[in-house]
């Protein structure tokens, strides 16, 4: 008796002090910034500015703002969890060659911005490169298309939802390789923890695009080994406005290099978008 209690009293301080751990350590499970910037758009042959923003947390970022000559639609690009916007070369030049500008921007504590990331951080972050695109470069809300990559796509879905809210609406949603919330994420990866009490960011995209209406193009590759294809296609689905899902193919990093159909699957989309204004 007394030894299935200490069995399982030990069991218990063990389940324990791994619920603390992931309480305790979820940030660097969450975010994976690098500070070094590994490369710049002009090595890659495309013409670019360093962009320096202040977040409504009154922190400094920094971004590249990427413009393609006659282009009057503009992503405003929200990268996934790791590296810093020095790591999409790839990703910008398929933009360049559509015809758009980007405006890329490191959250808080990525690259050369500074604090620390979290999710009210990233949704300030945003929001702030957003106005920047208005007041800065007086592009119109219609004008500018949302693009969120994997971690990103919890940022895009945040900011659709808080302009939303707001009673404006950017030009159109781009959701890629994303999930429904972190939180179902942590509950999938680990279900043997109580995951929903654990989690402080959340990014619960699903419920943020509830009330958004834009256009929206979702992509997800059936081989994704890190967001469950099945989130992408719950977003989709779940997704009440005018929406068109794209299967990629490849794993959650190069699913967008490894897809023939990406980038004319991005430039239907693009065409297909309503007035600009």
């Amino acid at each position: 008796m007394w030894t299935a209690l200490k069995i399982l009293g030990g069991a218990g301080v063990v389940y324990a002090t791994i619920a603390a751990w992931v309480f305790l350590t979820q940030r660097g499970l969450v975010y994976c910034p690098r500070r070094d910037l590994v490369a710049t758009p002009d090595q890659a042959g495309l013409p670019y500015e360093d962009v320096w923003l202040t977040s409504g947390q009154r922190t400094r970022l920094h971004g590249w703002w990427l413009p393609c000559d006659k282009s009057d639609r503009v992503l405003l690009l929200c990268h996934g969890n790791g590296g810093n916007i020095s790591y999409l070369m790839e990703t910008y030049r398929i933009f360049h060659d559509l015809g758009l500008s980007v405006l890329s921007f490191d959250y808080s504590g990525y690259g050369r911005s500074e604090g620390r990331p979290s999710e009210k951080a990233t949704r300030a972050d945003a929001l702030a490169a957003w106005d920047w695109l208005l007041r800065e470069k007086g592009f119109e809300p219609g004008q500018v298309v949302l693009f969120g990559r994997s971690l990103g796509g919890g940022v895009a879905a945040r900011l659709a939802a808080d302009l939303t809210e707001a009673g404006t609406e950017p030009g159109g949603l781009i959701m890629e390789s994303t999930f429904t919330s972190l939180t179902a994420m942590g509950a999938a990866r680990y279900p043997w923890l109580p995951v929903r009490w654990l989690v402080r960011h959340r990014y619960e995209s699903l419920q943020a695009l509830q009330t958004v209406r834009v256009p929206a193009l979702f992509l997800h590759s059936p081989e994704d080994d890190l967001v469950p294809y099945a989130m992408g296609r719950t977003l989709f689905e779940e997704y009440a406005g005018p929406k068109w899902f794209q299967a990629l193919s490849g794993d959650h990093n190069c699913g967008f290099m490894s897809s023939s159909g990406y980038a004319e699957g991005l430039r239907r989309f693009m065409r297909g978008l309503p007035s600009k204004k």
